[in-house]
């Protein structure tokens, strides 16, 4: 099967200087400056807080460095800045399900040339994959779509990697896949052909694994050439594959791919996730029973000596050194490039006493632990104090600075300063180069009139108050959630706070419903929680932070006085209803359904809800494509029984006492907010992430919808994901708004 380009697909990713740029040249020329010039854009400040799933040094360009991750895109380290560029997020929304990267290749003979295999979901919710190549570092790509999925945020996403370049001749690259075998292309990435002659194990469902649910197809893990098998123009001969199976793993190619044999005398029983080259033309590998992340009880790491083919195991540390009872796996194996005794390997899902890298100077005839003696420098990000460093699925040396060991866990990346200082008996010291990588996937954000301007809850890194948004802070303190789902402030009283949320690996866990007095620093958790339901959902709280309305999920909805010591059910709304309070009137809640479109008001403090008759006729009705977690009410800030809902396909309403309007123009709302109007009495600033007038993107109304103007551009797109948009009561114009994968975002008019 052959994949043509039909035509190439040129992405730029847009800076900040080109906009103003731009508008100075429009506003010199009289003419208007376009709307992407209006705002500046900037992230807030965490600090990695995402699985970081492969790194990849060009071999012979000094501080060129790429990182992918699982839902997050890709990033370029800028050495001299000491920053990351992140190259992906020009990706719209015809892209969603490719923000996740499966694998990443540099061509070893062009350094501006990279390639990315992007498709994050083999399920429903993925899109079919397609491979990006860039000429200019990732300044801007072409496409190549192919009629199957990826996996970036699947099982085994921390292998690879999959996809790589011949060193002896740029244009031909392999790429190996979870289910449809190896592919090759010999024109640069322009045009893919499977390989026909690879074996049917790559299909096979040995090449499954242990997935969150059910088994997934994990297939080839990696594919590396052999660079002394070429040479001179001519192409290497010599590959080696590495398939995700306990069985005969690791393949070989003598004639440039064409057919395939099992490597004699290879380990088996464990799966293979990396393969990489020492200077003597040795091969490292690293073996775990599952290929990770969520489950590995065992492992190895071997030594492959093509001479002879003789298979040498060097694993660091016995199984029986866990210390609990369950095994471990080992998730990568790094080399130096200029002496190929010197070697590092990471553990995998080892619980006790935790994961840890060891360090060999003799080739792997004995190894030493390194974080017994290693300090982590936390400034720069102090909320991973707490954080230990876990599933470490890659490893890399720098080729070009030995002193300088990187390597990837599941909330961003460590580097070292003074590896060779370590050999000689001193504390390694480690850091957290995590300036401009951003991968958090916020839940919640709430902009309250007091206290500190954005409190966010996010998924995996529970929440923060942002005291500063352009420098890291410490997490929530007391109460610890994995993820925070949803948080509310009182209206009147707005450091009054109440969220809840969700422990992983415990879904028992006794109450996940918390309440703070002091703007979200400091969390006590409720007495209880509801009788039903799985915990989290939506949390709503009244006006003076005296009740609260959990809709817990699974479940209904549930009011308590007493900061949960009793719950009592409250009667009249449906379990599809959205409830928020009143900011005015603590006895005022409202709701909306939807399932059917009906608003709901509450008197009494949220105890009873009655279905109301102000509907608008064009957004009842049953939904199509069901409902939708996006679905937001935003009440008026200074005004009572006024609520603006992003009703998703229901469009953008506006409920008052009298009506429930939709308003024109904005067919499609995901998610709405109210900011700070320019002057006193005037209707607040709204913010829309949705389509309006046709065009999906972020907009601005300053006259209660009437007039609409888009405030983003096409460089920030986040694959089409911009949820929980927030404007600032406080500052006119400033607006919060959350991705999938790519952290939280604020702009501030220019």
């Amino acid at each position: 099967m052959r994949m043509w380009i039909g035509g190439c697909v040129r992405r730029a990713q847009r800076r900040t200087a080109a906009w103003t740029w731009l508008a100075l040249l429009c506003l010199s020329m009289g003419l208007a400056a376009p709307a992407q010039a209006e705002y500046r854009w900037r992230n807030v400040a965490i600090g990695g807080g995402g699985f970081v799933t492969g790194l990849v040094f060009h071999p012979s360009t000094p501080g060129l460095l790429y990182a992918r991750t699982d839902i997050g895109g890709v990033y370029r380290w800028e050495p001299d800045a000491q920053r990351w560029t992140p190259l992906l997020d020009w990706m719209g929304a015809d892209d969603r399900g490719r923000f996740g990267v499966e694998s990443l290749a540099l061509d070893p003979s062009d350094p501006d040339r990279l390639y990315l295999a992007v498709g994050t979901y083999l399920h429903e919710r993925g899109s079919p994959g397609a491979i990006l190549r860039s000429r200019d570092r990732g300044a801007t790509f072409e496409r190549t779509p192919l009629p199957f999925k990826f996996g970036g945020n699947e099982q085994g996403r921390g292998n690879g990697e999959r996809l790589a370049v011949d060193p002896n001749d740029g244009r031909v690259l392999f790429f190996g896949t979870r289910a449809h075998g190896l592919w090759r292309s010999a024109d640069a990435g322009a045009t893919w052909t499977e390989v026909a002659g690879f074996p049917a194990i790559a299909r096979d469902r040995s090449a499954w694994a242990m997935g969150f649910r059910d088994a997934v197809p994990i297939g080839i893990a990696f594919v590396v050439f052999d660079p002394d098998s070429g040479g001179d123009g001519a192409a290497s001969r010599t590959l080696y594959a590495g398939v995700s199976t306990p069985q005969a793993s690791v393949y070989r190619s003598r004639d440039g791919g064409r057919s395939w044999q099992a490597v004699p005398g290879q380990p088996t029983g464990l799966r293979p996730s990396h393969m990489v080259r020492d200077a003597r033309g040795r091969w490292l590998l690293s073996y775990g029973d599952e290929p990770g992340p969520n489950h590995m009880a065992d492992g190895a790491v071997y030594r492959f000596d093509p001479d002879g083919d003789r298979w040498t195991e060097i694993t660091p540390v016995a199984q029986s050194t866990s210390g609990d009872g369950r095994g471990f796996g080992w998730g990568a194996v790094a080399v130096d490039a200029g002496d190929p005794d010197i070697l590092v390997a990471s553990t995998f899902r080892r619980y006790s006493p935790g994961d840890d890298l060891y360090r060999s100077t003799d080739g792997g005839a004995s190894w030493t632990p390194m974080f017994a003696r290693s300090r982590f420098d936390h400034a720069g990000a102090p909320w991973t104090t707490d954080a230990k460093p876990h599933w470490m699925a890659d490893i890399k040396i720098d080729p070009h600075d030995p002193d300088r060991i990187w390597f990837v866990t599941g909330y961003g990346l460590w580097a070292s300063r003074n590896a060779r200082a370590f050999d000689a008996g001193d504390t390694l010291q480690w850091e957290f180069p995590q300036a401009g990588f951003e991968e958090t996937v916020p839940l919640v954000l709430a902009s309250p009139t007091q206290g500190a301007h954005l409190v966010s809850g996010l998924g995996d890194v529970d929440g923060f108050v942002h005291d500063d948004l352009d420098v890291p802070q410490q997490r929530f303190s007391g109460v610890r959630f994995s993820n925070t789902e949803s948080l509310a402030w009182a209206g009147q009283a707005p450091r009054r706070m109440v969220r809840s949320g969700y422990f992983h690996n415990r879904p028992d866990a006794a109450v996940r419903g918390a309440w703070s007095d002091d703007g979200g620093r400091s969390w006590t958790a409720f007495a209880s929680e509801p009788p039903d339901g799985e915990g989290a959902g939506r949390i709503a709280l009244s006006a003076d932070g005296a009740r609260i309305v959990w809709q817990v999920r699974g479940g209904g909805h549930w009011h308590s006085t007493d900061r949960g010591a009793r719950w009592t059910r409250v009667d009249g709304l449906p379990d599809t209803a959205v409830v928020e309070a009143d900011r005015i009137d603590p006895d005022v809640f409202v709701a909306f359904d939807q399932a059917s479109g009906t608003p709901y008001r509450s008197g009494d403090g949220g105890l009873r809800f009655a279905a109301l008759d102000v509907r608008a006729p064009e957004a009842t009705g049953p939904l199509e494509g069901g409902v939708s977690r996006s679905v937001a009410l935003r009440p008026h800030p200074a005004r009572s029984g006024e609520v603006w809902i992003a009703a998703a396909g229901r469009g953008l309403l506006h409920w008052t006492e009298s009506a429930l309007v939709r308003l024109p123009g904005v067919s499609m709302a995901h998610s709405v907010g109210l900011g700070k109007p320019a002057r006193e009495g005037e209707p607040p600033v709204l913010f829309v992430f949705g389509e309006v007038d046709g065009t999906l993107g972020l907009h601005r109304s300053d006259d209660n919808g009437r007039q609409w103007r888009r405030i983003g551009h096409d460089g920030m797109r986040f694959g089409g994901v911009m949820r929980h948009v927030s404007g600032d009561p406080r500052l006119h114009g400033r607006v919060y708004f959350g991705t999938e994968g790519r952290g939280i975002w604020y702009g501030d008019p220019q």
